[in-house]
């Protein structure tokens, strides 16, 4: 009898054929994924007061939750593929390049950390990582990107860290990671079943 070829869920070759391509069920899950993802980045919701114009869509949950089953690279499809698709619904450029920022920089590090130290301890320390990285980034984005869209000067980014951009954005990893804590594990046995 042949061998599974599904792995342990902290291997990037999870539900993947023994040449390392993509299976079936893998193609079928991530688009299921990526269309779940795309749905929720219209759900934008004001969640931080006194920036009431900063939105927080969940759809970095969805490809925080691939990432976790089948790897950082679907993790960044997840992230990126919705994003492109919402370009030909709403235009907004640098706003949809500040979520991809976003999102892959809190998934990548978060998902690599977490498959390396393994168990619930590298899942809290890679979510740890992945928010400190996936914060320094919107900050530093911020602050190169918003002028150019904005008459915002630089040094009004630059007043507005400690205000609003690191608040809000430490809100946003906090509720996207608990999110992704409570699911990623019934989604992972419905994916495996």
């Amino acid at each position: 009898m042949a061998a599974s070829t599904h792995t342990h869920v902290s291997h990037d070759t999870h539900s993947t054929t023994s040449g390392g391509a993509w299976s079936t069920q893998r193609i079928a899950t991530t688009a299921l994924l990526c269309a779940l993802a795309f749905v929720l980045t219209f759900v934008e919701v004001s969640i931080f007061p006194p920036a009431p114009w900063l939105q927080y869509d969940p759809s970095a949950i969805v490809a925080f939750v691939a990432a976790l089953i089948y790897g950082p690279s679907t993790g960044v499809l997840v992230v990126v593929l919705p994003w492109v698709l919402k370009t030909l619904f709403s235009f907004n450029p640098w706003g949809h390049l500040m979520a991809i920022l976003a999102g892959v920089a809190l998934v990548v590090p978060a998902t690599l950390v977490a498959r390396r130290v393994g168990g619930t301890r590298g899942l809290v320390l890679g979510m740890v990582v992945g928010s400190v990285v996936a914060v320094a980034a919107c900050v530093v984005g911020n602050i190169f990107v918003t002028p150019l869209y904005t008459d915002t000067t630089v040094e009004v980014v630059i007043q507005s860290i400690v205000p609003i951009l690191l608040p809000f954005n430490l809100l946003k990893v906090v509720i996207t990671s608990v999110a992704t804590a409570l699911i990623h594990k019934p989604v992972s046995a419905l994916v495996n079943r």
